[in-house]
């Protein structure tokens, strides 16, 4: 069986849950409102303050099911409950971000900007303070379209083995490499 299948997600005070007939499940919290479309195989029934998925079978494609969807709704709770966060650091001469809006205008070393338009679900902002890198922070309540956002800003320049410069999520190690070496 699979471990985190079995867990229930405890739902927060001020977080409710509801599932429709379609087997579509809305979550809605202070931050906001997620839906997400079940498995008709999956059932997700709501006890109290808990939400347990349950699967019909022991099928390899039941049980993968279950600890999915067991996690996508832990996800859901967690962000219309406190929202997930994502920073990115440009490091490179020259890289720079500013924010307008909806819009994340980057100067990451080509001969033009690259101007990137954000879902409306997620917000943004850019910090640059002095003798440190610039940072983009990114804030959302659904953590599959922030990592998704993040992860498509991060290959504009993925980071670089010989300098390191490039795009990384905060707390990234990039390993260095020696390049050539002097003389024989």
């Amino acid at each position: 069986m699979s471990r985190i299948g079995k867990k229930p997600v405890t739902l927060p005070k001020g977080v409710t849950a509801t599932v429709n007939s379609a087997n579509e499940l809305t979550i809605k919290g202070p931050k906001g409102e997620l839906k997400q479309a079940i498995d008709r195989d999956i059932k997700v029934t709501i006890e109290g303050a808990e939400l347990l998925i349950e699967r019909p079978t022991d099928q390899i494609r039941h049980r993968a099911l279950h600890g999915l969807y067991r996690s996508l709704v832990a996800n859901m709770v967690q962000g219309v409950n406190e929202g997930f966060v994502r920073t990115l650091e440009l490091v490179g001469v020259g890289y720079r971000a500013a924010v307008a809006g909806q819009q994340i205008d980057m100067a990451l070393g080509f001969s033009h900007n690259i101007i990137i338009d954000l879902p409306k679900e997620i917000k943004a902002s850019a910090v640059a303070e002095k003798g440190q890198n610039p940072r983009i922070i990114l804030e959302s309540i659904d953590k599959q379209l922030l990592g998704q956002v993040s992860a498509k800003i991060r290959g504009l320049r993925k980071p670089e083995p010989y300098k390191g410069k490039g795009i990384r999520y905060a707390g990234e190690i990039v390993r260095r490499k020696a390049g050539k070496s002097a003389g024989k």
